[in-house]
């Protein structure tokens, strides 16, 4: 099996599409485009995210206590797109506002999980970062979805 045919076979898998956001403990703002986005548990309430050891925004993730997972609606596609790109600073002219630890949660999501850092385990060239989520935010309109490499609505 070729690397391109595992992708290929992953791309038939329909996701939903998040940006998950943090603060460093130093005061800096990252954030990343992810579909590696999953419940844990219900009881505690968990949350799992999976994060490129080459991602640009993996050194502000180690430094921090928490996350926000803002899952992302219809019509955000230019916003998945921005924080999709590597490096740079990916929030001038985003509009959000602080949450828990001042962690940005972006306005019109579908839905914000603010997050505490529970635990992060290896998983071969990616880490799977657990958090426990600690306050919700729900908007009520369509996600954004992916499937074969493009963004679609339902």
């Amino acid at each position: 099996m070729s690397p391109e045919q595992f992708k290929a076979a992953l791309s038939r898998w329909v996701t939903g599409v998040t940006i998950i956001t943090t603060r460093s403990r130093a005061g800096d703002l990252a954030g990343l485009t992810a579909t590696s986005f999953s419940s844990l548990s219900l009881d505690p309430p968990l949350v799992l995210f999976c994060l490129g050891h080459s991602s640009t925004s993996k050194p502000s993730f180690d430094a921090a206590d928490g996350f926000v997972v803002n899952i992302l609606g219809e019509g955000q596609q230019d916003l998945a797109g921005r924080f999709a790109q590597l490096g740079g600073d990916k929030f001038p002219g985003v509009a959000w506002h602080p949450g828990l630890r001042g962690v940005p949660l972006l306005d019109d999501a579908l839905a914000n999980l603010e997050c505490r850092i529970r635990q992060v385990h290896p998983g071969g060239d990616h880490s799977i970062v657990v958090g426990e989520v600690e306050q919700i935010h729900v908007g009520d309109h369509k996600p954004l979805v992916y499937y074969q490499g493009a963004y679609h609505a339902l």
